[in-house]
């Protein structure tokens, strides 16, 4: 028999929490496709009134006479139907990063949900300010720019799915660029990088910002530009906020608890620490307490008036026996109330 396989008791608790996580987020997958059903509904009775605001730019730009053109059968159709289907995703997208973060904000420190929400609202604010501003800014200057060099002799009508594919690419473009003072925080408090290594890459970013805008826009130089230009702005503030975001571990070890260490060791003295509680014989002790008050301090259910007599030591080692610790607390007698002052 092999003593290295797992107990079927200890089995089952390993895959149950793995299939409570499947069926939760299953459950947050389902609730991000509902909301964008229900908007989808309300959107499609309007798609073609919807279609002809976004071909604004373009039909101002259009030589007098010439109209946009729909080449397949279905694409009256079809166009109209997928401008509802990816507009529904665009307008609900505030609702599925809130799922998002609802199936991961259990597993986070108070702190760290402190800290991501501001950016989940930020980013959603970030994507739709990315696409006012391909509409309102880039679009006029990109048709303008586009009717004017056709050929002599040629004729502009454009395709209305493609012309709607070309919307969509440029709006994504735009959205994801402006998400990146997001990005710049996120990889300054998760400790991937420092706010001084990315000044000091400062050339290269903005080499790479215009680079992305090549790649990402039409082939023009007004595109390019107009997204490189933000892409650049948006990362100078990236760096300027990045400094209220700590690194993930910083974080963590400068967090003030709710409680001090002085009172965990029993009045054992002003230096006294956690290290100072259990047996010196028994490191595993001291591993222990540090996982139950991390554990207490991440579920909130420390209240210092109400809870002072348990986290004492005698009270914390009395709940750790029960837990199944198997040392013996009696090599190391804790100070009584009559030691613990001094003369």
């Amino acid at each position: 028999m092999n003593k290295s396989a797992p107990a079927p008791d200890d089995q089952t608790e390993i895959e149950q929490p793995f299939l409570s996580h499947l069926v939760e987020l299953r459950d947050r997958l389902m609730r991000a496709l509902i909301g964008v059903f229900i908007v989808f509904i309300g959107v499609y009775p309007f798609a073609n009134e919807i279609y002809t605001f976004m071909a604004g730019p373009l039909l101002k730009h259009l030589p007098e006479g010439s109209t946009m053109i729909a080449i397949d059968v279905a694409t009256p159709f079809l166009t109209p139907f997928k401008l509802a289907m990816v507009g529904s995703v665009f307008i609900t997208m505030p609702w599925i990063l809130y799922q998002l973060w609802a199936f991961v904000a259990p597993g986070l420190y108070r702190h760290e949900k402190k800290m991501i929400t501001p950016l989940l609202f930020t980013s959603s604010v970030l994507f739709y300010l990315g696409i006012a501003f391909a509409y309102f800014l880039v679009f006029p200057l990109v048709f303008a720019f586009m009717t004017t060099v056709a050929p002599m002799g040629v004729e502009m009508m454009t395709d209305i799915n493609r012309y709607l594919d070309f919307v969509l690419t440029i709006f994504f473009a735009f959205g994801l660029a402006f998400e990146v003072p997001i990005a710049t925080i996120v990889l300054v408090w998760t400790g991937a990088t420092t706010r001084e290594n990315l000044s000091a890459k400062r050339p290269y970013i903005i080499v790479g910002a215009f680079v992305i805008g090549m790649v990402l826009t039409p082939p023009d130089v007004i595109s390019q530009t107009l997204l490189a230009l933000p892409m650049w702005v948006l990362f100078e503030i990236g760096i300027l906020f990045a400094r209220f975001y700590q690194p993930k571990e910083e974080a963590v070890e400068d967090e003030p608890d709710d409680f001090d260490e002085t009172t965990l060791a029993g009045d054992a003295g002003e230096e006294g620490t956690l290290d100072d509680l259990g047996d010196d014989n028994h490191p595993a002790r001291h591993k222990d307490l540090a996982a139950e008050l991390e554990r207490i301090e991440a579920d909130g259910d420390y209240d210092p008036e109400a809870d002072a007599a348990r986290y004492t030591e005698e009270g914390l080692e009395d709940e750790l026996d029960e837990m199944g610790d198997t040392g013996d607390k009696g090599d190391a007698p804790s100070p009584g109330p009559e030691d613990s002052h001094g003369p």
